[in-house]
């Protein structure tokens, strides 16, 4: 369940005493971040929080600042109005695994429950405060708290999604509660709208600012860094296309986990008697060590010494074997078996505090085609700072005397950095700076959003690196090529005036006519839906935006796609988002679909569909869907925006026609698949396990009871079917549905009770046995080498125990599971441990002797575990005997109820039976176990997800929608990005452009379509080709050969139309909708070689 919603309380201190009053504290605790010894003595500590001035002007949405005498200890004094939108208390054990479970495959629980435990705040509620707080909402932090002393402007609403022009006027902080609360009710989100003092930072974890001047950020951060436990500061701003962040976590911050990855680990081969000892580990995975990394190891038989769970470091590492630094020569001789794992450790990070780090900044790169850019923004942001304090406004877009005294100001200061003065200040760089300083742009606020979020993770929880320490980014490609007019990006007292203020007044109307297609509505569909209202792209009168999602809502959904909240699941995502964007932008021309984009939806994104689109963005989650979508792309010559996420890492590619290569240009190679038969009967890993109990699940519980229905729905042509086909899988279906309706059919409870203990018998007792009697422990290959050696390990059959939890948990989830297929009620006292334990000893599990001569599978290209017989036919027919007896005792109208598994319904024991099966096989063969939720990521393949990763890639993808609109780019203009915020990494790069093919003066790429009308014959279109001077010898269309010069009778089709030859010939049904047909042409030039031609287009109508 969801928490229920919060209420909103406005609390309203007695104005005569508001100068010692305390409005409320929130409920605080030591700061998880720090993992040192401070924070175990750590005291807990009160409530509030302000920004700065400079010299008393006012800069944006901040306040101002005096020192107050309140000390640390004491009661904090808050005279500002404060919201509480929520009051009761959080368990901070109590994780929702249904709503956080694809986070929690990021994070861990560990990292969750430290993030429930902190508060943190926001100054300055711009449209970059709010991209950040959404996302630590999402996350789950125990609070949040907004603060800006700033009123909502009409500029707001370029870039905040939370306004509507009915807050304009009202406080910031105050106008974005009850939306961002909206977003997850078990985190307490209050306002403040006052100026802050130092002091009041102690009641947070971490403090982010995203509108302060320097002398303030100076001034707070040197309070937090100094701080018991230290309070981790990051300040953060968005000024046009540019941007920056800088961190301090305090002197001395604790990084539990550097990466996020889980510990590398191998099966080991041998391992040598010397100084230093050589390992060698089995080639069935890479290693993944490297030199210096520590490990430990385990299992080992012989060399016992290494077992002692002492970290050993490692060297020359190599994609098989490793050096250990440690003499082995007197340990015991390797006799077999042993794991290797890597020990991450815990790494400590010394941060400078703002006063110390701004004059030896380190900078995070992004973009090495931009090497000597961060030090010239790390000097433009600070000529920004001091032009604002002298000035007490930001400079005004298109004013050129504000341009000169910018860079007049960042002249001065360059000249005072002596040895570290920069050569070059690119003057046109610092005006474009200069006038867009004042906007806050949706794209930028999305991507810093994602980055800020997520270094206040990894504050509050130490699970990943955090940036150190100053990051500058800046996307000025992203201007149009277009020279702007200062008229241009005069404010014109609409909702994109700050997106104006930058790309001028014309560019803003080409955004509101773009004619726009979003696949997909999840995280990213709903990130990008929000970013284009904003934007105001297809907002125009000619504009349209459409958005398809065949997918509804499910409470997993909620933690990243921000549109929906609880009270949509079950609804369709398309139309609950595209509702939802229109609220943040009411003139967003939108129209929501739910149909899946692929070849049998073609009548509805038809060819019509396709040529009026001005740009395509993906939001998908599937390869296949994204190949598809790139074809007709590629076709219809449509830019794609292609992103996409796993946990903490992104990527986006532009896909721009005939300037880059299509996504599916490049693969990725296929990941790499168990063996049949290692799965079946030799695993070695809970991956293994788990790929085997899924498999099992949807046999027992899916398959064999749908296989069950199509036989009793329609006897005879079931199985005639069966005789027809005739094989080893026809005969394996017939013996599982006369097993299912005769031998194990269950009409009690106390059926399926005993049908779930002997399966236990079946897969973790019987099956093991005769598998070490098939291959007993000293059992030899035909080379004669141990069969037993490593990768396999050697498995021991289990004996049942009512005392064993887990024993009694597999039999009441298999039991209540194959009631539901049968419609068998389930009794209350089926989940009484006491009871339930009665019921099975009742059961009678009959003795089982291994038998001689049973197959089993070895082969690793092995493909089935049927092994076909020739006496096939005679055993279905007599199966068919067998099954028609059986109907006829069957009740009319007999059916069983299919299962189909459901990972994410925790009350349906899916995952019960499914991690009982792996955990039960994983003992089975001295594998480590995993709980339910690991068994989940495991085999419900759930894709690792965090709010934080979409909202950057979306941010980076937008910037690029700005070049793509413009339509004047050069390839190196644009930008392809893989981040993993886990380290941080950014990598940005120019797309690789597409394959250039050449044939005489002519030359074409993959982008290319040649296209003939008129509806030409056969020999017209030949011709044609010949007049390029190639002789086609071969024409296709789909799979049906048309044309072929080697065949003498195709010359009778030379004067008839191409169309009517595709519906002749190919039986090719041409729907209404269709005005041509493509066909594949095989070419030779003169010289008679072949020369690849682009995809040749015959229009009929």
């Amino acid at each position: 369940m969801l928490p229920k919603k919060r209420p909103v309380e406005v609390v309203k201190p007695d104005e005569d005493s508001c100068s010692d009053s305390d409005t409320g504290s929130l409920r605080k605790k030591a700061r998880i971040g720090c993992l040192t010894a401070s924070c175990a003595s750590a005291t807990s500590r009160g409530s509030a929080a302000g920004t700065g001035e400079c010299d008393g002007k006012k800069s944006g949405g901040g306040g101002g600042g005096e020192e107050s005498s309140v000390s640390a200890s004491s009661t904090v004094v808050e005279p500002s109005v404060t919201t509480n939108m929520g009051l009761e208390d959080v368990n901070m054990q109590e994780i929702d695994e249904d709503l956080h479970s694809r986070q929690l495959a990021v994070y861990g629980r560990e990292t969750m429950r430290r993030l429930f435990a902190s508060n943190v705040l926001i100054s300055g509620m711009q449209g970059l405060g709010a991209e950040i707080a959404k996302n630590l909402i999402l996350a789950g932090v125990k609070s949040v708290t907004l603060h800006d002393e700033g009123l909502v402007e009409l500029w707001d609403l370029s870039s905040n999604f939370i306004f509507s022009q009915n807050d304009v006027g009202k406080n910031r902080a105050l106008a974005s509660a009850q939306k961002l609360q909206e977003l997850n009710n078990a985190v307490l989100v209050s306002t403040l709208s006052t100026k802050l003092t130092k002091e009041q930072l102690s009641n947070f974890q971490a403090v982010v600012f995203t509108d302060v001047n320097l002398d303030t950020a100076i001034e707070f951060d040197d309070y937090c860094h100094n701080h018991q436990p230290p309070i981790a500061f990051i300040k953060t701003e968005v000024r046009g296309l540019f941007g920056n962040i800088f961190c301090d976590f305090g002197p001395e911050f604790t990084v539990t986990d550097v990466d996020g990855e889980e510990p590398h680990t191998g099966i080991i081969a041998s391992i040598s008697n010397d100084n230093p000892a050589l390992v060698t580990c089995v080639d069935d995975e890479r290693l993944e060590f490297q030199d210096g990394d520590l490990v430990i190891f385990s299992e080992i038989h012989g060399m016992t010494e290494l077992n002692d769970g002492k970290p050993r470091k490692v060297k020359s590492c190599r994609p098989y074997s490793f050096f250990l630094e440690e003499d082995t020569t007197n340990f015991g001789t390797y006799v077999k078996g042993g794991i290797v794992t890597q020990v991450k450790q815990p790494k400590v990070l010394n941060f400078k505090p703002l006063k110390e780090a701004i004059k030896t900044p380190g900078f995070l790169l992004s973009d090495f085609a931009k090497f000597d850019r961060p030090p010239l923004l790390h000097l433009a942001f600070q000529a920004l700072d001091k032009f604002m304090c002298e000035v007490g406004r930001f400079p005004v877009a298109g004013a050129e005397d504000d341009a000169q005294k910018l860079i007049s100001i960042a002249t001065a200061m360059n000249e005072g950095l002596g040895d570290g003065k920069l050569d070059d200040l690119n003057p046109k760089l610092l005006r474009n700076f200069a006038f867009g300083a004042r906007a806050v742009l949706n794209p930028m606020a999305a991507m810093f959003g994602g980055i800020v979020g997520q270094e206040v993770v990894k504050a509050c929880s130490g699970k990943f690196h955090p940036l150190v320490q100053f990051f500058y980014f800046d996307s000025i490609e992203s201007l149009p090529t277009e020279p702007l007019e200062p008229s241009d990006c005069k404010p014109l007292n609409t909702r994109y005036d700050a997106q104006i203020s930058v790309f001028g007044a014309k560019f803003q109307q080409k955004l509101e006519n773009t004619r726009s297609f979003i696949v997909g509505s999840g995280a990213l569909g709903c990130e990008f839906l929000k970013n284009l209202a904003l934007m105001g792209v297809s907002c125009g009168a000619n504009g349209k935006l459409t958005v398809t999602d065949d997918d509804v809502i499910e409470k997993s959904n909620l933690s990243r796609q921000f549109l929906f909240r609880d009270w949509n699941i079950g609804q369709a995502k398309s139309t609950v988002a595209a509702s939802a964007a229109a609220l943040i932008n009411p003139r967003l021309q939108i129209e929501a679909l739910q149909n899946r984009v692929g070849p049998e939806t073609e009548n509805v994104f038809d060819d019509t569909f396709w040529e009026n689109l001005n740009v395509v963005i993906n939001a998908l989650d599937n390869v296949n869907a994204r190949l598809y979508v790139d074809q007709r792309c590629l076709y219809f010559q449509k830019p794609l925006l292609e992103s996409g996420t796993l946990g903490a890492k992104c990527n986006t590619q532009m896909v721009i026609p005939h300037l880059t290569e299509n996504y599916g240009a490049s693969r990725d190679p296929p990941e790499k698949q168990a063996p049949m038969c290692t799965v079946h009967s030799f695993p070695h890993n809970i991956d293994h396990c788990l790929t085997w109990a899924r498999s099992e699940f949807e046999g027992l519980l899916e398959k064999t009871p749908s296989e069950v229905n199509a036989y009793l729905s329609n006897p005879s042509e079931y199985t005639t079917a069966m005789r027809n086909a005739g094989d080893a899988q026809a005969r394996d279906n017939l013996e599982r549905v006369l097993e299912c309706l005769d031998r194990e059919r269950c009409e009690t409870f106390q059926d399926c009770i005993t049908w779930a203990r002997l399966k236990f018998e079946d897969y973790f007792s019987n099956r093991m046995k005769q598998l070490i009697y098939t291959f007993p422990e000293d059992a030899l290959t035909s080379t004669g080498a141990p069969f037993w050696s490593a990768p396999k390990r050697f498995p021991r059959p289990l004996e049942f125990s009512v005392s064993d939890l887990s024993h009694l948990n597999f039999v009441l989830a298999g039991s209540i599971l194959r009631a539901e297929t049968f419609g068998i009620p389930v009794p209350d006292w089926a989940k009484n441990p006491k009871k339930l334990a009665e019921a099975v000893d009742r059961v009678i599990v009959p003795d089982f002797q291994p038998k001689q001569g049973v197959k089993i599978e070895t082969d690793e290209n092995a493909t089935s575990l049927s092994s076909a017989s020739i006496d096939d036919a005679a055993v279905i027919d007599e199966l068919i005997k067998k099954l028609e007896q059986r109907r006829k005792t069957l009740p009319s109208g007999y059916v069983m109820k299919p299962i189909q598994f459901e990972k994410d319904d925790d009350t349906n024991y899916h995952m019960d039976f499914i991690a009982g099966l792996a955990n039960m096989r994983a003992r089975n063969y001295s594998i480590p176990e995993v709980d339910k939720l690991r068994a989940k990521f495991i085999a419900g393949r759930i894709i690792p997800a965090i709010a934080t990763s979409t909202a950057m890639a979306t941010g980076l993808v937008c910037l690029e929608l700005y070049k793509v609109i413009d339509g004047g780019h050069k390839v190196e203009d644009y930008r392809n990005t893989f981040a993993n915020l886990a380290l941080p990494l950014f990598s940005m790069a120019e797309p690789v452009p597409p394959k250039v093919i050449k044939h005489q003066d002519m030359s074409w790429t993959v982008w290319d379509r040649w296209t003939i009308k008129g509806n030409p014959t056969l020999r017209e279109l030949i011709k044609w080709l010949a007049d390029k001077g190639l002789d086609a010898y071969s024409i296709s269309c789909g799979s049906c050969l048309l044309y072929n010069s080697m065949f003498p009778r195709h010359k009778d089709r030379m004067d008839k139309k191409v169309v009517d030859l595709a519906r002749d010939v190919a039986k090719m049904e041409i729907p209404p909708y269709r005005r041509h047909l493509d066909l594949m042409v095989a070419c030779e030039d003169e010289e008679e070689n072949d020369v690849d031609i682009p995809q040749v287009s015959v229009y009929f109508r």
